[in-house]
């Protein structure tokens, strides 16, 4: 009996967000796509979220996943730039959220760690083990595409091993794992 699923890989950010689509069947991966939002012409930070807001929405329609893997913001130098990519990340689950599919929260390392055995892999690093993975014949200028598609390929290899991730199934299951981010 085959089975089938789409997995849709979520690299936020304020500047560049970066996705990927992969269709897993009978446990084998298939790249369907791979792209990115550019936000840098829009000074607005609001109009930014509604963007990626209403982009992933459009890819959720489009290519209907049954589910998101996304990639956690993580604490640079700037506490700034972290907290706009915790929006950014957040408006992008939302819009998961609003369609009930189930989302899957990794740090940037376990998706490292995940394509390419190395939790401190570069960017370019993960970019080119997913190129030869899916034999991809030009890689994007910007690596956030390729980061989306790590997120996705990371769920598929962590598919019923996930432990210490966040995952959730709707708002519901949100709020109960995060009751002390509600007021």
């Amino acid at each position: 009996m085959s089975t089938e699923k789409i997995i849709l890989g979520i690299d936020p950010g304020t500047t560049i967000m970066g996705f990927g689509l992969i269709k897993i069947i009978n446990k084998k991966m298939e790249l369907i796509r791979m792209d990115e939002l550019i936000l840098k012409k829009y000074d607005d930070h609001y109009v930014k979220l509604k963007l990626i807001f209403e982009r992933t929405i459009h890819i959720i329609e489009e290519y209907h996943p049954d589910e998101i893997a996304i990639e956690a913001p993580f604490y640079g130098k700037n506490v700034q730039s972290m907290l706009k990519l915790g929006r950014a990340q957040g408006v992008a689950m939302a819009a998961g959220l609003t369609r009930e599919i189930p989302i899957t929260e990794y740090s940037p390392k376990k998706i490292k760690m995940a394509i390419t055995g190395n939790g401190n892999a570069s960017k370019e690093q993960v970019a080119k083990m997913l190129q030869s993975l899916f034999k991809i014949k030009e890689l994007p200028t910007n690596l956030d595409s390729t980061d989306g598609l790590a997120a996705a390929v990371c769920h598929f290899y962590n598919a019923g091993n996930i432990t210490s991730e966040k995952n959730y199934t709707g708002w519901d299951a949100f709020v109960k794992q995060n009751g002390n981010r509600i007021k």
